[in-house]
């Protein structure tokens, strides 16, 4: 229903972005993150991604000022009323978002939906930190959320079929396309996608060719936009590497041991192009 009050906890670039085609949708939107600073400026996201819109003409003035009066801003879960699904989109840190999730019950209608936004962390763990396991699924949205089409869906061994549907139906009502994933580490598409990113820096450190040449022949031999060490600049080699690290633990496979050369740029802080270097260089 259009009406529906859709929670989205964490306003970065992710949380941003699901609030935007969530109100594009027609959702009354409740934006939360820990500071007004982080929320303003996730508001200021949201504000630009309208105004990309508006210049493709795919969103008027008036839709725009309706989409921002159906959105509200907190510091607090607790501080939002008559949640019917909520989105939890903060950092890849499994202690952070199970005392999130608790904070959901607590706002989260009966019969609600609690979502991670994950791209690794299972579920099912996170659905044991609640009262109501069976209300809790992974909705794994694509970065930049407002550009990228797909959505996956992982349920959790508790999951039930009327959450997985009312989950399904927002997604696509966002204008997404949804694939369903079991509840394994990595699910599918990082499943696939981070041991070619992690293959990527073996073939850097054993000497195979230069980041350049490395990026060129697989943008160029497999018609891929962006080659696999400008991507992983591009999500960032500390998330690369926690995801790899997860994948390795939980499947207990020496195939996704993470390379050492990710692990040693991110101790140095080489974090990709939101630090300014990574595989490449950015200008600051």
């Amino acid at each position: 229903m259009a009406s529906e009050h859709v929670l989205v906890v964490g306003a970065g670039q992710m949380g941003a972005g699901i609030a935007q085609v969530a109100l594009v949708a027609g959702c009354q939107v409740s934006l939360v993150d820990v500071s007004a600073e982080a929320v303003e400026k996730g508001v200021g996201r949201i504000r630009s991604g309208f105004g990309k819109l508006r210049e493709k003409g795919k969103l008027d003035a008036g839709a725009e000022s309706a989409a921002l009066g159906r959105l509200a801003t907190h510091t607090a879960v607790r501080e939002a009323r008559e949640v019917d699904i909520a989105i939890e989109a903060v950092t890849e840190n499994q202690e952070v978002k199970k005392r999130i999730f608790l904070d959901l019950d607590a706002v989260v209608k009966p019969g609600g939906v609690l979502a991670s936004n994950t791209s690794s962390i299972p579920i099912t763990r996170l659905a044991a930190s609640t009262r109501r396991p069976e209300a809790v699924i992974g909705m794994h949205f694509m970065n930049p959320v407002p550009v990228m089409q797909l959505v996956e869906l992982i349920r959790g061994a508790a999951t039930s079929d009327e959450t997985y549907r009312r989950t399904r139906a927002l997604a696509e009502r966002m204008g997404k396309t949804c694939v369903t994933s079991r509840d394994f580490p990595g699910f599918i598409v990082n499943r696939i996608l981070i041991p070619m990113l992690n293959e990527a820096a073996y073939a850097l450190m054993e000497g195979l060719g230069s980041a350049e040449d490395i990026d060129t022949a697989m943008k160029l031999g497999t018609n891929q936009p962006m080659g696999p060490l400008q991507l992983a600049d591009f999500i960032g080699l500390d998330t690369v590497l926690f995801i790899a690290t997860v994948m390795h633990e939980g499947l207990g496979d020496p195939k996704y041991r993470p390379c050492p050369l990710l692990r040693q740029y991110v101790d140095a802080g080489w974090l990709g192009r939101k630090s300014g270097r990574g595989f490449h260089t950015y200008p600051k």
